[in-house]
């Protein structure tokens, strides 16, 4: 259910070849856009998830140390000597352990990959340097081996909530588009197609809550597209048809994920924002 400017940056990523760096909240969409993206073009995806302390081995590749000193007796045990070759055969492409990056360089059957580089800003300063030379030119340097090149450069989508600030330096090798909360009528959209069995009037109920809760609460964490699809299934699940006091007290820890953000909509406030959106909903009629 993408919005206009949305659509037309991924065109232009296609078209350029460029990656897409995708910043916005967190349950706005940005990793199900790489999903999506994938199915639509028929494309594995790839998924790198960026943690505190990602580095080279678990993101690149690494080298089946165990498999090279079983290599290193057999040859010892043979009379095979010679270090220059023995060092060449063990530093080969048949020891290497292949990880999402390098994974993501590689030719597929179906095209180039759907890379995704989910949540960049849980991973450090050493590794957004690291990812330059994939950004600029879809290639991985391997000191002990060769460097290795893209056939086709993969389609690259880094998403990231800006709880830190990335660098420049990979954001200038990239298309930027910042995800925002979709509106009523674009959210609505979204639980139908998710929540197929979703009762009208509640759908239409549960969007205009989670609308309210965004633009009129200072809320800890907002509910994101996520939650309210989580709710609206929820709600579904209940046999709801439309959203009443008692079942939002009872519901919010499928909405919101925490108490200090729960506590204040409980009981009366819930009963509250429910009768005005409905005065809201009977006037807009």
């Amino acid at each position: 259910m993408a919005e206009r400017s949305l659509a037309t940056v991924l065109y232009l990523a296609l078209k350029m070849q460029r990656p897409l760096f995708l910043e916005g909240e967190a349950g706005v969409g940005k990793t199900e856009i790489a999903k999506v993206l994938s199915a639509t073009l028929g494309r594995d995806l790839i998924r790198l998830q960026c943690y505190e302390g990602l580095d080279v081995s678990t993101a690149v590749y690494e080298w089946n140390y165990a498999a090279q000193m079983v290599e290193i007796r057999m040859a010892e045990a043979s009379g095979e000597t010679d270090r220059t070759e023995l060092a060449q055969n063990i530093f080969s492409e048949h020891f290497l352990i292949e990880r999402p990056v390098l994974q993501a360089m590689r030719p597929h059957l179906s095209g180039p990959p759907v890379f995704l580089i989910d949540e960049l800003h849980r991973a450090d300063e050493a590794f957004e340097a690291f990812l330059l030379e994939v950004l600029s030119d879809s290639q991985v340097t391997i000191p002990e081996l060769s460097t290795i090149r893209a056939p086709e450069p993969p389609i690259v989508i880094i998403t990231t909530n800006r709880t830190r600030e990335i660098h420049d330096a990979p954001k200038r090798r990239c298309l930027y588009h910042w995800v925002d909360y979709p509106d009523a009528d674009r959210e609505l959209t979204i639980v139908h197609t998710k929540v197929p069995g979703v009762n009208e009037r509640l759908s239409a109920e549960v969007v205009a809550f989670v609308q309210k809760l965004r633009s009129d609460f200072e809320l800890f964490k907002q509910p994101g597209v996520a939650e309210t699809i989580d709710w609206a299934t929820a709600l579904t699940e209940l046999d709801q048809l439309t959203l009443g006091p008692e079942t939002v007290t009872d519901t919010l820890g499928t909405l919101l994920k925490y108490q200090d953000d729960i506590e204040p909509i409980q009981g009366s406030e819930a009963k509250r924002i429910g009768d005005e959106l409905k005065k809201e909903m009977v006037t807009g009629m």
